[in-house]
């Protein structure tokens, strides 16, 4: 018996981060019968120019799986696990073929035994439901920031005695993570809204702009955590700035560089990796053009973070500054440093943690993640005293016209009720300035 060939697989795809559709195996599956078709053409027209020295008992086969070559009698070829197998289970295995004279032997061991899929297995039913779950949270969490956000960018937009640098950040930021909120139910709605393997061809282009702009939404919601803490480090550092031009540099930070780096991973993708409709990211290089910007911009912030605390101890331990700027001091810091935690941690450890840990990092990008926009429409707007304050100030006044009103409708209508009945009489006329009295004093 000859030795063992092997045969590896040409291409591997290992999905970072994400689960395979449908369409996506399917297409797989596809490019591999194509690429065994040609590599078998080749062999039989003998373009590849290999001297065999024994005839090929067993010819070049394609099971729908993999492809195995032609070999001579008594020969075991080794293959990879199938492309579509490893992206389901992110493994990797061989399975074998002996070539014998009744032709080719059965596969061993099984293919999915090889490859870490276990049929009779529940394992993949519960990691589905915990997919359904995760599902249900985000969109759950997504859909509650959403309506915050809204209501937290409407009342900031509301009041003019609220409209200054720091408010126009945090109305961006609000907008960043509304657009992160959309751009997430519309990836949704486009990759997971039917099975139908018909259309799986379908609205490519749309499906790679789709992702885009969801790519965009995420560097952009980043950018702007960035400015949040540029502003405030740039407050306590810096004496004297235009705010007006700060503000337009934040802005064009906030929304111009996340535009750059999108673009250069669309190219990237475009020439280099144009598989699917981009939402698997089986090159980790290509994936780091929208990673890396990322975990560049938690690192400042959490530099950042650490500079302003330094500086906020030493200006309240010397109490170098009056009590109405360390309380607004105060007021920014306790807010903008509670993002520490609550954004950007989580990204920069598990950027670089094993695959095994995907369902934790899924639990805190998801689950966790979409609950973000929420906190932040509260710590920037809802437990913000100058929005309470300007929101009491409206309340109050709109009461105490409801107030003022009233009185003078009563009287009215009092005064024309009576008036058919003491035709001419004139002890009723004191009456509406009693009211009138009252109602200014009210």
């Amino acid at each position: 018996m000859s030795g063992i060939r092997r045969c590896p697989s040409l291409r591997r795809t290992n999905a970072v981060g994400a689960l395979p559709r449908l369409c996506d195996v399917l297409r797989v599956l596809r490019e591999e019968r194509e690429q065994c078709q040609q590599e078998l053409s080749k062999d039989r027209t003998g373009d590849l120019g290999v001297e065999q020295p024994t005839p090929a008992v067993c010819e070049g086969l394609w099971d729908n799986m993999s492809c195995w070559p032609s070999s001579a009698l008594g020969q075991t070829v080794e293959m990879e696990c199938p492309r579509f197998l490893q992206m389901l289970t992110s493994r990797n295995g061989s399975i074998f073929r002996n070539c014998t004279q009744g032709g080719w032997s059965e596969t061993f061991p099984r293919a999915d035994l090889a490859c870490g899929v276990n049929v009779n297995d529940s394992s993949n039913e519960k990691r589905h439901e915990y997919l359904l779950k995760l599902k249900v949270m985000y969109t759950v969490g997504y859909s509650s920031s959403l309506v915050m956000l809204l209501a937290a960018l409407s009342i900031l937009c509301a009041f003019r005695r609220l409209h200054c640098t720091r408010n126009y950040i945090h109305m961006h930021l609000f907008v960043s993570f509304i657009l992160r909120a959309l751009s997430n139910f519309i990836k949704d709605a486009v990759l997971f809204s039917s099975d139908d393997v018909t259309h799986c061809d379908a609205h490519k282009v749309g499906c790679k702009l789709v992702m885009v702009f969801f790519q965009y939404c995420i560097l952009a919601n980043y950018a702007w955590l960035l400015v949040e803490g540029l502003y405030l480090h740039t407050l306590l550092v810096v004496s004297f700035f235009s705010e007006r031009k700060c503000l337009q540099g934040f802005i064009a930070l906030g929304w111009g560089s996340p535009a750059v780096f999108v673009a250069s991973w669309a190219v990237t993708r475009h020439f280099l990796e144009d598989v699917g409709c981009w939402d698997i990211n089986a090159n980790a290089s290509i994936w780091w053009v929208i990673r890396g910007p990322v975990i560049l911009s938690i690192l400042i912030n959490f530099i950042l973070f650490i500079n302003i605390l330094r500086i906020l101890m030493r200006k309240l331990r010397t109490q170098e500054t009056r009590g109405n700027e360390v309380n607004h001091y105060k007021r920014l810091a306790k807010s903008t440093l509670l993002l520490i935690p609550l954004f950007g941690i989580h990204y920069v450890v598990f950027a670089f943690s094993p695959e095994d840990a995907m369902e934790i990092q899924l639990f805190f990008e998801l689950a966790l993640g979409s609950f973000q926009g929420l906190a932040v429409a509260v710590l920037y707007c809802f437990l913000n005293g100058e929005v309470q304050l300007e929101v009491q100030k409206k309340w109050q006044q709109w009461h105490l016209r409801e107030f003022t009103l009233r009185p003078m409708a009563l009287n009215s209508s009092f005064s024309n009720g009576t008036g058919g009945l003491t035709h001419g009489t004139k002890t009723s006329t004191p009456e509406p300035n009693r009211s009138t009295w009252r109602a200014s004093v009210i």
